[in-house]
């Protein structure tokens, strides 16, 4: 096999499949995402559903696992400090600025990366008696 082609075989692409709001949720997102090995993939996600819902979520399910909670962003958040949990803040990064906008990044992808990833929304509410 010549190196060229060889060099094309090494040439890894992955996919993130994302899950929008397809159900009428009013929240959207991009709907798949290719990209190569050692590159950041950023996915955005929106909603029409008004201000008050400002939480959003990240989720992400691999092949044969559950879904997992990556990480809650408020656009209170100014210095982009999220509630990541277990997961890594080297291995992925959300912004958002704007209620109604996020963003979310899965840095330097990896095939252990692919799977599911999607969004969903939050209205806040106050639980003082």
């Amino acid at each position: 096999m010549s190196s060229n082609r060889r060099g094309l075989l090494s040439l890894l692409l992955f996919v993130l499949w994302i899950k929008g709001g397809t159900d009428g949720s009013d929240v959207s997102q991009t709907s798949m995402l290719w990209t190569k090995k050692g590159q950041d993939a950023t996915m955005n996600c929106s909603h029409t559903k008004g201000a008050q819902y400002f939480q959003m979520y990240w989720y992400r399910q691999l092949p044969g696992r559950t879904m997992e909670q990556i990480v809650c962003t408020t656009p209170s958040n100014k210095k982009n400090d999220y509630d990541f949990g277990a997961f890594s803040k080297e291995k992925f990064s959300a912004s958002k600025t704007e209620p109604e906008r996020g963003t979310f990044t899965v840095k330097k992808v990896e095939p252990g990366d692919q799977g599911l990833y999607f969004c969903s929304v939050a209205e806040h509410s106050d639980t003082n008696p």
